[in-house]
């Protein structure tokens, strides 16, 4: 259904919009999302209160109303998570425009969202992390693009590194010593250790590539020297999953994942793995390995051993 947006309203929203992909630096793909859940909600509202509501009617909307809308939701099927995305897309909606005109948006803002459960990320077995790496190396014919796409997944899985800490290194760590220092999320660092096989394909890479891999700039190059754009590793892998018949979770973010499964079912200490993957809270590193059961008790008895 199509929704005929009152002039006020319609310029509320192409505000918002613009202050989401200027100011807020969203994705474009954000920004259409957010707006299809807006659209979404003023055409309940507008069903819901009988005719298209103008501001003055959009800022007397009561908790109420706001659940009506999420229950009409959860009547055509929306699950948690999806509804949760577009809850956030009003109150940040709301927020903006109470920021700016300075209204109590308050029966909005305060309203939860449902709760859901935490997403389990699924990992690679350990020969398809392999697979994986080795269908990279031999998909690009130039050398140098091979090289570069093979040390970036060669350094996600080998060292636990997110897509983004990868492709924000300086080339002033170049060569690779046994110890790489990572700038993670919140600004904390962390240190890696840096097995032989991440050196050596960074080392390939690094005689390879055309362009000046000269201190203060990054590592990774895309094809006319600039930084390396993140949506084309994700393209590289997704090309390598349908040629080995992996499924879509076969992602960047998996293999870190991965890093962390094979280390805890190789016997890793899970404070240990905490550490090397820069996370805060140790449910957290919990919710990136995927062990059986009996492997979780022996990592318990041989940290809480019986008296």
């Amino acid at each position: 259904m199509s929704l005929a947006l009152s002039p006020g309203t319609r310029d509320l929203m192409a505000g918002w919009l613009t202050d989401l992909g200027s100011l807020r630096a969203a994705s474009q793909a954000t920004t259409d999302a957010y707006a299809r859940d807006l659209t979404d909600f003023l055409t309940f509202q507008a069903q819901h209160l009988g005719g298209i509501p103008g501001p003055a009617a959009l800022r007397g909307l009561t908790a109420s109303d706001l659940r009506a809308w999420m229950a009409a939701q959860r009547g055509r099927g929306v699950g948690s998570r999806s509804l949760a995305r577009r809850l956030s897309a009003v109150k940040s909606f709301y927020r903006w425009w109470a920021d700016r005109d300075g209204f109590d948006a308050t029966p909005i803002l305060s309203m939860r969202a449902p709760k859901h459960g935490r997403r389990l990320p699924r990992p690679l077995s350990v020969e398809g992390a392999r697979d994986m790496i080795d269908t990279i190396a031999s998909q690009d014919a130039r050398d140098w693009v091979s090289a570069r796409d093979t040390a970036i997944v060669t350094l996600l899985y080998g060292c636990g590194l997110r897509r983004s800490e990868a492709l924000a290194l300086d080339a002033r760590i170049l060569p690779l010593g046994e110890v790489l220092r990572i700038r993670g999320k919140g600004g904390k660092d962390r240190e890696v250790p840096v097995l032989p096989a991440a050196r050596e394909a960074v080392a390939r890479y690094a005689a390879l590539c055309p362009h000046d891999l000269a201190p203060g700039t990054p590592v990774f190059r895309g094809i006319r020297g600039g930084p390396l754009n993140g949506r084309l590793v994700a393209k590289v892998m997704e090309q390598a999953r349908m040629q080995l018949g992996l499924p879509a979770t076969a992602t960047p973010h998996a293999l870190r994942h991965s890093f962390a499964t094979h280390l805890l079912n190789a016997g890793g200490d899970l404070r240990a793995i905490q550490e090397l993957l820069g996370h805060a809270s140790l449910s957290t590193t919990q919710a990136y390995t995927a062990v059986d059961t009996a492997r979780l008790l022996e990592v318990y008895a041989a940290a809480h051993p019986r008296a």
